[in-house]
């Protein structure tokens, strides 16, 4: 299997009307700042027929006129803060082949040969790339790539909706709103919570709450990226057993129910040391926790983070709902009082104190704890470019072990696939006991 990239260009938005200029620029919020400073990559296959490449980039060229941010550059203002500039430099497109048919090699399994299919993810100065492979039978892989500080996942498939809206000639439905001038810290400001050392960590401290460091010298070769599939019988009957005896009445929700099973099984495979304290990160949209509602189609980063945690020995000894309820609990927390604590502590502290983020993916091993991107609410197969919804998406390849991915099954039958980078060794018993519901 050889891929071929026979043209990559620089592709720039077009505009109806009058060209806006090209001097402007968006600051970074405090939520922008708090991200990770990489790119993410997502993978996509359709079955033919397929739209001509010159139609798809067509459309993209159409809805960059939109969302300008991804056709700018990252740069400075006069007090060194990041800021996008809207320069209009463009986005980089590039077309490929491979000499296969798509079903030789789908359904995907995570492995490096995925990086193959979108462009790379450092040492470029694009906010946003796109690489069209094509496959011997007619179909099309899209690999996509997005700066985490221009957007999050909720805004990144906003955008991806409307750029198939304009490609099958519809409308912009959602518009986006750009204003990123909302968040507007108290005065005086109000520190209810802690916040340094959990988003925010001082340059020469690891953080409290969620360690950046590596236990031990890793090797690629330890950590396999494993594809699970949990079926929709599976977690009706994991969210029953993870809803009883809790002391309340309401059920807990199937992410909650999932990822307090996956905790408990991860922690048990890795083998862990009873006395010690094992976390979950996990992203919290902050648009319909915050007072007033941000509206969904706010375009940038809005995301906070849980922490639940607890001791290996009472995480694998009580019962599920033990876990469950941990985590809810932990979720809820993060609402409108702690965003808007958030937004008082980053806009006064970070700057004063020297303070950097602690969310970083640049790291080997998480072990022993875990972190969760969910997208499992993200509108990713309404990508219909004009040919159909894709009929499978997924992450690229990223190892780095205890980061797990949650999306819904190309079944469509609310299934869902966890791809979990784990140890060799970890693994073995990972699968040994990942459907065991004891």
């Amino acid at each position: 299997m050889k891929i071929v990239r026979e043209r990559s260009r620089i592709v720039k938005p077009i505009y109806e009307g009058d060209h806006p200029p090209t001097f402007g620029h968006i600051p970074l919020t405090v939520f922008d700042r708090a991200s990770c400073d990489t790119h993410m990559a997502i993978i996509y296959g359709y079955r033919p027929p397929t739209p001509p490449n010159a139609a798809i980039e067509q459309g993209l060229r159409k809805v960059l006129s939109e969302y300008r941010e991804w056709a700018g550059r990252l740069g400075t203002d006069e007090k060194g803060n990041l800021i996008i500039l809207l320069n209009d430099e463009g986005i980089k497109f590039v077309e490929a082949s491979i000499d296969c048919t798509l079903d030789q090699v789908m359904p995907f399994k995570p492995s490096p040969m995925l990086l193959n299919l979108h462009p790379s993810l450092k040492g470029m100065e694009e906010l946003l790339q796109v690489q069209l492979t094509r496959f011997t039978c007619g179909s099309l892989v899209i690999g996509f790539t997005a700066h985490h500080l221009v957007a999050d996942g909720h805004s990144t498939s906003n955008f991806l909706v409307a750029w198939s809206q304009v490609c099958r000639g519809i409308d912009v439905n959602p518009r986006p709103s750009h204003d990123r001038s909302i968040f507007i810290p108290r005065e005086p400001p109000i520190f209810e919570f802690k916040h340094g050392g959990v988003e925010f960590r001082s340059k020469n401290k690891l953080s409290k709450v969620f360690p950046l460091f590596e236990p031990f010298q890793v090797l690629d070769e330890e950590i396999v990226v494993h594809k699970v599939h949990f079926t929709l019988e599976f977690l009706a009957n994991l969210k029953a057993k993870a809803s009883m005896g809790h002391g309340t009445n309401k059920l807990f929700s199937t992410f909650e129910s999932l990822m307090a099973h996956l905790w408990r099984t991860v922690t048990r495979a890795r083998g862990l040391n009873g006395f010690e304290m094992t976390q979950v990160r996990i992203s919290v949209n902050g648009r319909p926790r915050l007072g007033p509602c941000v509206p969904n189609e706010y375009f940038g980063n809005l995301v906070l983070w849980a922490f639940p945690s607890a001791k290996v020995e009472d995480l694998l000894h009580e019962p599920l709902p033990f876990a469950t309820k941990l985590i809810h609990d932990a979720i809820a927390k993060v609402n409108d009082n702690y965003f808007k604590s958030f937004i008082d502590f980053a806009s006064y502290k970070v700057d004063e104190e020297g303070l950097m983020p602690t969310a970083d993916i640049n790291i080997s091993a998480l072990c022993p704890n875990l972190e969760v991107d969910s997208w499992l609410r993200f509108p990713f197969y309404d990508l219909d470019l004009g040919g159909g919804s894709p009929f499978i998406f997924m992450p690229s390849y990223f190892p780095t072990e205890g980061m797990m991915f949650l999306i819904p099954s190309f079944k469509r039958d609310g299934s869902i696939d966890v791809f979990i980078p784990l140890f060799q060794q970890s693994l073995v018993v990972f699968k040994q006991i990942c459907y065991s519901l004891d």
